[in-house]
């Protein structure tokens, strides 16, 4: 199983790059606002409580001689509850806020995500695999949002902590205070070393992840083809190498964790100890109640507790900006077929069409001197012509490779020209949307997409307003209706996932209703009756010949019969138009069609002569 290889991020820690996640989370500014200020006030509450408690030591308590006193007791217990009932307040608000914000979030980039899904042309989907995808949408984003909920908020009560704790450790006894701190300038140096092999360790397990991902989705999509080719334990073989890849990763990350937060804990108690061993010596002599070295101590546990706070957060967001890499690599994807502003502001976009400036659409074609390739690939048509009038049947035929559903991929705007130029009733099709062209197209393709649900809802699907008489009147326009309705449900019948309960040609002809319901001006036929039977590709020839009138169409074909009644049919060879001409015209010539034609004939006949032996 070939593996896709993807993009490796090398960049450092970025804040250029948190910035532009949290400008896709700006409707949740306010909240982040919110959360800061109820952490700065979570934070000041922890700050206050020693000095509360030096109070009640150095009041309440008798020591070195000095006799206690209950007076302003009730005072002092009425604001310390006060204050407690304060902290548990912004508790309850912060966990509220921030369980909001993460859910947000991943919905709201989720919904930007798939929105610029629906925006990227094939050329996309062709170079991407479904599981890259799939782990973007889930477990990246989910990451990335929990982050943001709850990682920006730890990081916003540390530093809130942090300040309030050094300025209180300086006015307590300043000497002390500065001794304590020399253990930030190493602490530094120690947290950028481990901060860049913790990404990088988080990049490597993020890549793996998704390959992971895209091999759970090609195992599941493929276990037919697995058990038929007897492929299980080479497939399981490939998956244990990834899944080992992904081990390692993940316990060097951890392990790299593991081993920083335990350096900053060692320094922070080595401070903490040497403010215990000077305050000690400062109350024995006098020079500091116990009250105040008991704060004091309290502060040197709460400076380096935001300090370790912080580096967790730091190496949360090591791992996360691996995941935001990728995310944003997605929403940043500029889309290789783009409509100019002119064209959007007279058609609209998408999203938000315009339709009442649409013109009409009639069907005709024209080709001039088309020029395509595909990124880093060879040329596939050179100085390519062609001119189909509005209504007419265009038969593509010719060796695997020749260029047919290049020229119909083409004609969809699926891709655009390298050279030349495409006109639809006699406009270059760049000067009008991307939507307008593709609102008028039906396709049909050899694989047919069915959806999970109903039948009735598969055939609605092109057009979400019709009714069901529509739907059903399509259905019979194309021969269907006979065996939906020897389904149990007729027309609620569910198809299953991907319309697993139906046979291709089941499949085909739901696919065609659902194009007609559609009312296409252009069709398109990419070998749509190569997968089925003869009495069933009778059936769909049937219906073709219905869902064509009065349409432009074009039919690539594998099966010469079903090319016969084509206005014109077109040898393609090489990028090129090799025959042109109608099937009698091409016959009478005994060129490459003839050859085509003869070889196919005789195939059949042999297969149908033994048939009948056995």
């Amino acid at each position: 199983m070939q593996q896709f290889d993807e993009k490796d991020y090398t960049q450092k820690f970025s804040l250029s790059l948190w910035k532009k996640i949290l400008r896709y989370a700006k409707e949740y500014h306010g909240d982040l606002v919110r959360l800061a200020c109820v952490m700065a006030v979570t934070a000041g509450c922890d700050v206050v409580f020693p000095l509360m408690t030096t109070y009640a030591i150095d009041h309440f308590i008798p020591a070195l001689g000095r006799p206690g006193t209950m007076e302003g007791m009730g005072g002092f217990v009425a604001a310390y509850l006060g204050l407690l009932l304060l902290q548990v307040a912004a508790i309850f608000y912060f966990l509220y806020l921030g369980g909001k914000i993460e859910v947000g979030v991943c919905y709201t980039i989720r919904r930007q995500a798939f929105r610029k899904l629906q925006e990227l042309p094939f050329s996309y989907y062709d170079r991407m695999p479904v599981g890259y995808l799939m782990s973007r949408m889930t477990s990246d984003t989910q990451r990335l949002a929990e982050t943001i909920g709850w990682s920006l908020l730890d990081l916003a009560w540390g530093v809130v902590m942090l300040i309030a704790a050094s300025v209180t450790m300086l006015v307590l006894n300043w000497k002390m205070a500065l001794i304590v701190m020399l253990v930030v300038p190493p602490l530094a140096v120690i947290s950028w070393w481990f901060q860049q092999r913790i990404l990088k360790a988080y990049r490597a397990v993020r890549k793996t992840n998704s390959k992971i991902t895209g091999a759970f989705n090609e195992g599941i999509m493929g276990a037919k083809t697995t058990k038929t080719l007897v492929r299980e334990e080479m497939n399981m073989e490939e998956f244990t190498s990834l899944t080992h890849d992904m081990k390692k990763s993940s316990v060097r990350a951890a392990s790299l964790s593991a081993v920083y937060l335990p350096i900053v804990v060692a320094l922070g108690s080595l401070a903490t100890a040497y403010a215990l061993w000077q305050g000690g010596s400062a109350v024995l002599v006098g020079g500091m109640t116990l009250g105040v070295l008991q704060a004091f101590i309290n502060y040197t546990v709460q400076f380096f507790e935001p300090i370790r706070n912080i580096a967790n957060v730091f190496a949360e967001m090591q791992s996360a900006q691996a995941a935001a890499e990728r995310v944003l690599t997605l929403l940043e994807t500029e889309p290789d077929i783009v409509d100019t502003p002119e064209v959007e502001e007279a058609f609209g976009d998408n999203f938000h069409p315009k339709r009442e400036n649409w013109p009409a659409l009639q069907g005709d074609v024209e080709f001039c001197h088309v020029d395509f390739q595909y990124k880093e690939g060879e040329k596939v048509l050179s100085d390519f012509n062609l001119k189909v009038k509005a209504g007419e049947t265009i038969a593509l035929v010719g060796p695997t490779g020749a260029g047919k559903s290049t020229v119909v991929n083409l004609i969809c705007r699926f891709y655009e020209p390298t050279a030349g130029e495409i006109k639809i009733d006699g406009v270059n099709y760049k000067e009008r949307s991307q939507l307008w062209l593709q609102s008028n197209l039906g396709y049909v393709l050899q694989e047919p997409r069915l959806f999970s649900g109903t039948i009735r809802d598969n055939i609605r699907y092109a057009r979400l307003d019709a009714t069901d008489e529509e739907v059903e009147q399509a259905a019979r326009m194309v021969n269907a209706e006979s065996f939906i309705l020897r389904m149990d449900k007729g027309y609620d019948t569910d198809v299953g996932e991907g319309g697993s309960r139906l046979s291709t040609g089941e499949k085909q002809l739901i696919s065609f209703a659902r194009a007609l319901l559609a009312d296409p001006r252009i069709f398109v036929l990419d070998e749509a009756t190569s997968s089925v039977d003869t009495q069933t590709e009778q059936i769909i020839q049937h219906a073709i010949s219905k869902v064509l009138t009065g349409r432009t169409s074009f039919i690539i074909a594998h099966r010469l019969s079903t090319v016969r009644t084509a206005d014109r049919i077109l040898v393609i060879d090489g990028g090129r138009i090799k025959e042109m001409g109608t099937h009698q015209e091409l016959l009478r010539r005994k060129g490459a069609y003839y050859n085509l034609y003869t070889n196919q004939f005789q195939e059949e006949q042999a297969m149908e002569i033994l048939g009948k032996a056995e």
